[in-house]
């Protein structure tokens, strides 16, 4: 049973809908309080009455029943508790009748989310600053999956502007074929990194590059191969990383890939009136929006982000049909998002609402900040290959005789990686530190992991029981369950809020309750069979929820550890 919706639909309150009484019902503080509770200060203003006696009205209108067992009035909180045996039994059964279904709905069935995520430069560094876009990004493309919605998710290229021409150059004179395709990613940022330093001391290669791109673009077989090239090198690179944290993608359309869809873009701002000239270069004036204006094609003629992001945005709509397409990028871009947002709404786009920016903190290492041109990058594959060697060598220290050793410190090593950059609020900055998120203690991937494989090693030996009667319950039971009972509700607020931090939170604090229940009750030498037959169903949907979770953010779960 979804007892917020039971609760939601016994309650009447003018002006405010079933949906909007769903949503403000939540879990008390205190569980001595209730079970759930509503807090009536929203209502306040729109009933003029004091959150107090809206309160107790609001009491004296609830009967109580088989489901609800108590309702109370307290400070302003209307608190609700429920029949403590149906509630348990009702959670447990959901759990083993959904399975691996278990928080997963249709309410997205026949809509469209497109999800433009982790986004990498051709022929630059795959590295630590790229990690929150694409694990935040590919954990959203579950999250709407496991609703229901039809999920695109869009590797936007970066594969366009002059950098490509200074490749060129950088190869024709100091690279070597050999050399590039043993190397790749690295081999070619080597190249990049040299022709700037070099360039420094020779201003005449800034202007060689730019020739190399404008080649490019004319279609050059020369320069058009060298490039394909370096996309193939890069993107064989970069699957291995994708392929670690469990990454996909819909479409790999690039920004060259909207070279050809500019125009249009253009030429309709004309046809609007939107675009004004403003020291040469070709704008759309946002100041009465309280914004600088959002520049479409600079003096010389030559395209911006912008106008590349307003095509592929009319190509998304057009191909998709989305119903939102979701920009998962770092929050230093607010600006640019807002302003070519506003603009295709003042092109009549009346879409333009369906697009979010979903922004995201800054991720470094305790040695400092990175800059690609200077050639001081942290590879995002040497970090995830850096936790993969420490956690064998503590599961090495810990449980010499394990089996499969590899297999394991590979799902510790890569789930500590994505845990590091999930588990906080999106928009915070991240300090990654390799001690922290491979501790076994604390609110970590690995807590969560370990705790999986002792509810694994308990069901081994008890069996993976489902059918059960409820015995007299502990209290360490029933917050247990009413933990597990959350994560329906807790999927939905992540896509909502876009935030799977949300779920990875679940997730430790399922694994914290379950530890205590494990440490203060006993499953295996219970008392009775009844009591025993309980627990082990207990610590299996435990099992059960974790995994769900876990799979959503993309962190395999060991059997042993």
């Amino acid at each position: 049973m979804d007892y917020k919706k039971y609760i939601a639909e016994k309650l009447k309150v003018d002006g405010v809908t079933q949906d909007e009484l769903y949503d403000l019902i939540a879990l008390p503080p205190n569980s001595e309080m209730g079970d759930y509770a509503i807090p009536c200060f929203k209502f306040a203003k729109l009933m003029r009455k004091s959150p107090v006696m809206i309160a107790q009205e609001l009491k004296e209108s609830v009967a109580t029943d088989d489901v609800i067992s108590e309702v109370s009035a307290v400070n302003g909180y209307l608190n609700f508790k429920i029949n403590k045996d149906g509630f348990v039994r009702s959670t447990l059964e959901k759990i083993f009748a959904e399975g691996e279904r278990y928080g997963a709905s249709n309410e997205g069935a026949g809509k469209t989310v497109c999800i433009d995520y982790s986004s990498i430069n051709i022929a630059k560094p795959f590295h630590i600053g790229h990690l929150s876009t694409t694990v935040l990004g590919g954990a959203l493309y579950r999250i709407f999956n496991f609703l229901g919605y039809k999920a695109v998710g869009i590797n936007h290229l970066g594969d366009y502007g002059t950098q490509f021409g200074k490749l060129i150059s950088a190869y024709k004179r100091w690279g070597d074929k050999e050399t590039v395709e043993k190397g790749g990613i690295r081999a070619l940022n080597e190249l990049y990194v040299r022709f700037h330093k070099e360039a420094e001391d020779h201003p005449e290669y800034d202007d060689e590059a730019r020739a190399y791109f404008k080649k490019i673009e004319q279609g050059d077989s020369e320069c058009q191969a060298l490039f394909k090239w370096f996309k193939e090198l890069t993107l064989k690179d970069v699957q291995k990383i994708y392929d670690m944290l469990d990454i996909h993608f819909d479409s790999y359309a690039g920004e060259s890939f909207y070279s050809d869809k500019m125009q249009p873009v253009v030429d309709e701002l004309i046809q609007k009136g939107l675009l004004t000239e403003s020291r040469g270069a070709q704008v759309v004036d946002l100041e009465e929006y309280g914004m600088p204006p959002c520049i479409i094609l600079k003096s010389d003629g030559s395209s911006l982000y912008a106008t590349r992001d307003m095509a592929a945005a009319m190509y998304r709509k057009k191909e998709y049909d989305f119903d939102k397409c979701l920009y998962v990028v770092a929050y230093q871009q607010n600006l640019h998002f807002k302003q070519f947002f506003k603009v295709l709404e003042l092109m009549g786009k009346e879409w333009a609402k369906d697009l979010v920016h979903v922004a995201y903190g800054m991720v470094s290492l305790e040695e400092g900040t990175m800059s690609t041109r200077k050639g001081n990058v942290v590879f995002l594959e040497d970090v995830i290959q850096k936790c993969i060697e420490k956690a064998y060598t503590i599961i090495d220290e810990k449980n010499p005789d394990l089996k499969n050793k590899q297999d394991v410190a590979d799902k510790v090593g890569v789930g500590a990686v994505i845990f590091g950059a999930l588990y906080n609020s999106k928009i915070k900055d991240i300090v990654f530190s390799y001690d922290k998120v491979l501790t076994f203690d604390g609110e970590t991937s690995v807590y969560v992991q370990y705790t999986c494989a002792r509810a694994n090693s308990v069901l081994q030996k008890g069996g993976k029981v489902e059918t059960f009667e409820v015995p007299e319950l502990t209290a360490e039971e029933i917050e247990l369950v009413k933990a597990l009972s959350t994560f329906p509700q807790t999927v939905r607020a992540a896509a909502e809020k876009y935030e799977p931090s949300f779920i990875a939170r679940f997730a430790v604090d399922v694994a914290q309750k379950f530890n205590k229940f494990y440490f203060d009750c006993k499953i295996l030498s219970a008392e009775d069979e009844k009591t025993r037959n309980f627990r082990l169903a207990l610590t299996n949907a435990t099992w059960q929820a974790l995994k769900n979770a876990f799979t959503l953010l993309g962190i395999g779960i060991p059997d042993k550890m």
